[in-house]
């Protein structure tokens, strides 16, 4: 397969090398980009001639492009109807929602073929809401088109970029929501206690954690040459993951391209439970959760079920890792 195509302009038509088109829907956040892909890879099963087309988030759309099987990435904005010229797909799924906002979408297409969850004027597979997200997916992928789907096929290629540090151990403070971020002077003292082991120290974000960031490492005791937050592109973030010792980090995308790079990490919940977005069962990856899944995951305080999680807990963890692998 070649590499896939990212159009930037938005403009995509379909069926122009003569294939039958098949197109994705999930412009979402990077944990759900990375939890989508075993889905992804089982639609190509499922259509091995078509030519897959992602339509996902303008920003993710350089990931989405290391996913082997993706053909060509449409960017799109979620919930909004896709710049999509040419003949209709043969197939579009939603790996979007439940519905009916999100099927819409794909609908408007006009597909021969259209795969959703089940809501009112879209029979499909039923939603559970308990399920894993991988799961959840796979079982509609393979409910709707009658292939088997990996759960665990969630590896990423590594970015054909160099990453700006090797071997590091990766501290994440960030999270979308403050109900999912564990207070900057636990990062702290895990950096810290981090750097006394000798491990060189990390600490990643966006450009807008960046001031989290410095200030978890001035607490830390570490200079501002180990804040990498604001200074990566998103390759160059998920390069650094591909290479680093360990990941400590909330419930983010971080922790999703850990898993997608089999690099050991410790990662922390708190109103979300691990048995819905959590690492699969492997070795090298450890959760550390005192809730019980009712917490509000857009939440504008601590969650008390991430609150409960102390920095002896997560020392304790990284060390037993770090030990094993």
């Amino acid at each position: 397969m070649t590499d896939p195509v990212t159009h930037q302009d938005g403009h995509l038509g379909g069926g122009e090398d003569g294939r039958e088109t098949a197109v994705v829907l999930r412009p979402l956040g990077l944990g759900d980009l990375l939890t989508g892909v075993p889905a992804i890879r089982g639609i190509r099963a499922a259509v091995p001639d078509h030519r897959l087309v992602l339509a996902t988030t303008r920003a993710l759309a350089p990931l989405a492009a290391l996913i082997d099987a993706v053909d060509e990435v449409l960017p799109a904005v979620e919930l909004e109807p896709l710049d999509w010229t040419g003949p209709p797909p043969e197939l579009a799924v939603d790996l979007h929602g439940k519905g009916p906002a999100s099927h819409v979408v794909v609908a408007g297409l006009r597909p021969q073929r259209l795969l959703t969850f089940d809501s009112p004027g879209y029979p499909g597979p039923t939603w559970y809401a308990d399920e894993h997200e991988v799961r959840r997916w796979c079982r509609l992928v393979s409910e709707g088109l009658g292939v088997d789907c990996d759960p665990d096929a969630l590896d990423l290629a590594v970015p054909d970029v160099e990453p700006p540090v090797r071997d590091v151990a990766v501290v994440h403070p960030g999270a979308a929501f403050p109900g999912r971020r564990w207070p900057s002077e636990r990062f702290a003292a895990v950096a810290r206690h981090l750097a006394a082991a000798g491990l060189p120290v990390a600490i990643t974000g966006g450009p807008a954690e960046r001031e989290l960031a410095l200030a978890v490492a001035a607490q830390a005791g570490l200079g501002p040459e180990s804040v990498l937050a604001g200074r990566t592109t998103s390759l160059e973030l998920a390069a650094v993951v591909a290479a680093a010792r360990v990941v400590v980090c909330g419930d983010t995308g971080v922790a999703h391209l850990a898993t997608a790079y089999r690099r050991p990490s410790v990662v922390l919940f708190g109103p979300v439970s691990p048995a819905r977005w959590g690492p699969p069962p492997r070795a090298q990856h450890v959760v550390c959760w005192h809730g019980d899944g009712t917490g509000d995951p857009w939440g504008t305080t601590l969650d008390p079920a991430l609150a409960r999680v102390s920095v002896a807990e997560v020392t304790a963890a990284l060390d037993d890792l770090l030990a094993r692998t």
